[in-house]
């Protein structure tokens, strides 16, 4: 598999199962991408989601029926408690040349990440869901130990524009933005007050 990004605003995103799982992936995509549910219930989880919520026993649903749900969908995941059915979904994708998930079955053609983000970056992990605590534990790991990984990038782009107008050479200005990565001072700092920040980087990388 290849790691992509992908713009899911206005897109469907259809997802079968209406317990835990289903809403954490329905959390997933409910801020961007036009979502809906479908299960015979649904947690109360799920329902406080701004999604779209359907009512359907999946195991009474022809496969005709289930494709009219799956047909318009850009993204359908299976997340039922039936590994069969999730399954069954999965096939149906395949007919329809459907982006599919599983979240218990075999495995679909899209894994669903990890995911840490913030206002200026987003980092996915994935095992390939060989071991989702292992994608959770390094997604935690970034989110304790970089708490102003924002604050970072920041800075880091206001260095590099500085840079840039003082007409140094790329060489010079990647040896000091990564001089500034690895600067344990700053990073303090920035956790702190981005400007006491700035005033290092600007007194002992750009000597002012």
């Amino acid at each position: 598999m290849i790691p992509l990004f992908v713009e899911c605003a206005g897109k469907r995103v259809v997802i079968f199962g209406g317990g835990e799982v289903a809403a954490r992936k329905a959390g997933h995509f409910a801020r961007e991408a036009d979502v809906l549910v479908v299960s015979r219930t649904f947690t109360p989880s799920c329902r406080s989601l701004p999604v779209h919520l359907q009512t359907l026993d999946t195991r009474a649903a022809t496969d005709a029926e289930l494709g009219l749900l799956i047909a318009p969908a850009f993204l359908v995941i299976g997340a039922l408690s039936e590994r069969s059915e999730n399954d069954r979904i999965g096939a149906l994708c395949r007919d329809h040349g459907v982006l599919f998930n599983n979240a218990d079955g075999t495995p679909g053609d899209v894994v669903i990440p990890a995911i840490s983000t913030g206002e200026f970056y987003t980092v996915a992990v994935s095992t390939g869901s060989r071991s989702p605590a292992v994608s959770r534990f390094i997604r935690q790991e970034i989110e304790k130990n970089y708490p102003a990984l924002d604050a970072m990038i920041a800075l880091q782009h206001r260095l590099r524009e500085t840079l840039k107008e003082r007409m140094t050479t790329p060489e010079e200005r990647r040896r000091i933005l990564w001089a500034v990565l690895r600067d344990k001072a700053v990073w303090t700092l920035l956790s702190d007050s981005p400007d006491r920040a700035w005033e290092r980087v600007s007194g002992r990388y750009l000597h002012e």
